[in-house]
């Protein structure tokens, strides 16, 4: 989860992020080492700014005749359109106004909503209920913002508080009728910032393929990752996963595993990464994460540090990564394996606890899903 800032020359912002509880990306865009920058391509462009409470970085090759600011121009729109249909934090958005709903009161929807709310309920229902995105009223009866404190774990909710927080938590009692929506039950509400990065990248990748024919280009939106075509230097596009170390910086990263982008696989591929370890505390001899599984109401223990997964879209990608963090890790393996998930866990090495694990690589394990395995050998990546 994160607390989004107010934004400076894009004004998007989302509520925190219900279950997916990284505050710093924890992949790194790489491309082939030893490359000389004779080799790298000038008609490259690489865009910033601010979205969604968090940074992207846009990398692209610009065609003839195309014009850099008409495009930054047609990002910065898809943008505003999310923003617009599903930000928590814009009291005229389509998602404020439908929270702010009684029971059985309709409210149409814009396709944005409804791509989000379909992958959102493929999620759902595919996870076993772990990723929800109605969850918002048990993160805030454990008052789970940005931080998560030994003294909040020392005096939990009690069990009747979180019974009527999980009454609220139902995203059964969503109900589309074709592109429009309502709710089966007062109180419950919805926040899909779960989602929305991944859905924001997919956005963006279509803007920069549809729009303009540009088929070389990487998208990053606080970690969530689409790429296609090669680098500046003429190579497949990889992404590095760092090892979750607790407290490190980008500085101070350090690599577990490289996924390079497919070669049969359209020469597109579609990340995200999902990790609990930057805000987690151990109370009790217990690790705990203030990611929530919707289907307890408590706080998830023994949780993977760090789940990558790729998948169709970065939205799906993105949902998934949450759904396996918001479970115990042997659970999340498993489910992961039935559904043919290509996930990638970091997680403590054998033998390694949490109480012993020091500021090293050597404390850390992949594990990798069958999907994930083949999808990695396609591309013969490290």
């Amino acid at each position: 989860m994160k607390n989004p800032s107010m934004q400076k020359s894009i004004p998007l912002s989302f509520s925190v992020k219900s279950m997916n509880t990284a505050l710093l990306p924890i992949i790194a865009i790489s491309t082939a080492l030893g490359m000389s920058a004779c080799q790298q391509k000038t008609d490259y462009n690489n865009l910033s700014g601010e979205t969604m409470g968090t940074s992207y970085h846009i990398s692209y090759q610009l065609p003839k005749g195309a014009d850099e600011a008409t495009i930054q121009a047609a990002i910065d729109k898809r943008l505003q359109d999310i923003n617009d249909s599903m930000s928590t934090y814009q009291a005229d958005s389509t998602i404020s106004k439908f929270n702010q709903l009684g029971k059985d009161e309709p409210i149409t929807i814009d396709e944005d909503f409804n791509h989000v709310l379909v992958a959102s309920r493929q999620v759902y229902e595919l996870s076993g209920g772990a990723f929800d995105p109605t969850v918002m009223p048990l993160i805030d009866t454990w008052g789970f913002g940005s931080t998560m404190t030994v003294e909040r774990l020392q005096s939990p909710p009690t069990a009747l508080e979180i019974a009527q927080a999980k009454a609220l938590v139902d995203f059964e009692s969503i109900i589309q009728k074709d592109k429009t929506i309502y709710k089966a039950k007062d109180g419950i509400g919805l926040d899909f910032s779960a989602v929305a990065k991944g859905y924001g990248v997919d956005v963006i990748a279509d803007v920069l393929k549809n729009n303009y024919q540009i088929r070389n280009y990487m998208v990053e939106i606080g970690g969530e990752v689409a790429t296609s075509g090669v680098s500046a230097q003429q190579q497949p596009w990889q992404i590095a996963i760092d090892a979750p170390i607790e407290g490190s910086t980008v500085s101070e990263r350090q690599t577990m595993a490289v996924i390079r982008q497919p070669i049969n696989n359209g020469n597109t591929m579609h990340l995200a990464t999902s990790g609990n370890y930057r805000n987690s505390v151990v109370f009790d001899g217990k690790h705990y994460s203030h990611t929530i599984d919707p289907t307890t109401g408590e706080p998830i223990v023994g949780g993977a540090p760090s789940v990558t997964v790729a998948a169709d879209t970065v939205a799906l990608a993105d949902a998934w990564a949450t759904a396996l963090t918001a479970m115990p890790y042997k659970k999340a393996l498993s489910v992961a394996k039935e559904q043919n998930i290509a996930a990638l866990f970091v997680v403590l090495a054998d033998g390694v606890s949490i109480e012993a694990a020091a500021d090293s690589i050597d404390d850390w394990q992949v594990v990798q899903t069958p999907a994930m395995q083949a999808l990695r050998a396609d591309k013969k990546s490290s």
